[in-house]
Parts: structure tokens; sequence; C-alpha cells
């Protein structure tokens, strides 16, 4: 397994695996595979993703195909740059139990530890996502609240526990 950051000619592979995320967990992510088809220019969106300054993409790949993705995203402000949010953490089901969620998110920390400014990492998971939760607090993250009704996909209610990592 080879654990890169993602670059402009991975853009369809991850829009593919982002398609994958969204029609496999649709409880897992804000966005629902519909609204991503309907999306105008998908592949030129995820390239200027790539390139925004204080995210970073990372792919885990496994005989070059695109298996899982993790993005830490840095917070802009001048008072919120200390910290940052995983985002679009996914494991496809190929990957899965292999450790290649672990190795994603280890590589995201590990990023966020050389940038020298990011002091902490939030993310929020789904609460009946057993083995997510269970590899953040493995990782370090505590969590800090819970919210209820927090996604709703069609008539189907799902809390979020939100968490976060302090970083030494």
């Amino acid at each position: 397994m080879d654990i890169r950051r993602l670059t402009d000619v991975d853009a369809i592979a991850y829009w593919e695996l982002r398609l994958d995320a969204l029609q496999n967990s649709p409880e897992a992510f804000g966005t629902s595979y519909e609204e991503a088809l309907q999306r105008e220019n998908p592949i030129e969106r995820v390239k200027g993703n790539f390139k925004v300054n204080g995210n970073y993409t990372f792919g885990a790949f496994e005989e070059d195909k695109l298996i899982g993705m993790v993005t830490l995203a840095q917070e802009s402000s001048l008072k919120m740059k200390h910290r940052a949010n995983i985002f679009a953490m996914y494991v496809s089901s190929k990957g899965r139990r292999k450790g290649v969620g672990k190795a994603l998110m280890e590589r995201a920390i590990n990023q966020a530890i050389e940038t020298n400014e990011i002091e902490k990492i939030n993310l929020s998971v789904v609460s009946n996502n057993e083995s997510a939760k269970n590899l953040y607090l493995q990782l370090g993250f505590k969590v800090f609240g819970v919210e209820e009704m927090a996604l709703k996909d069609r008539d189907v209610y799902y809390e979020e526990h939100h968490m976060t990592l302090i970083l030494n």
C-alpha cells in the first residue's frame, strides 16, 4: 500500500471514489450522491480543491488503484489557524480491514504536525460507525460533543460524534 498526497492526475480517481463513498455510505457524508452527480465540472473542482493552501488530500493506493482518501483542511483565519478539520475520510470495501484507514489518518496527523501551525484536529463521525469511532479513539481523538439529528437521509436521522485531537 502506498499513501501519498493527491494531485491533478488523481482527480478522476478521487471523484470516482467520492461517488462510491456517497453511494455506499450515504449516512457518513453531508453531501448526497444525487447532489454530487449534479455538480458542474466536478473534476475541475476537485483539481481546484487539491490546490487550496492549507488543504491536504491523501490517497491510499493498492496496485495503482485508489482505495482510500482523507482530507486535512487547516482553518484560514488568523485566530483559528491552529485548528484543522478532517473531511471526506473513506476507504473502499476492497481496502477495509487492511489498516488503510489508520495509515491515512496517521499521514494526515503527521501532516498537521509538520505544518508547525496546527495544534488541534477536529472531525465528525456518524455515531453508528463503530469501526471509524474506534479508530479515531485509538489514535487519541476524544469525543467533545454529540449532535442529535445531524444528518437526515430520506426519513432517517443520524447523530454525529464531534471529536478532537490535541497535538503536542
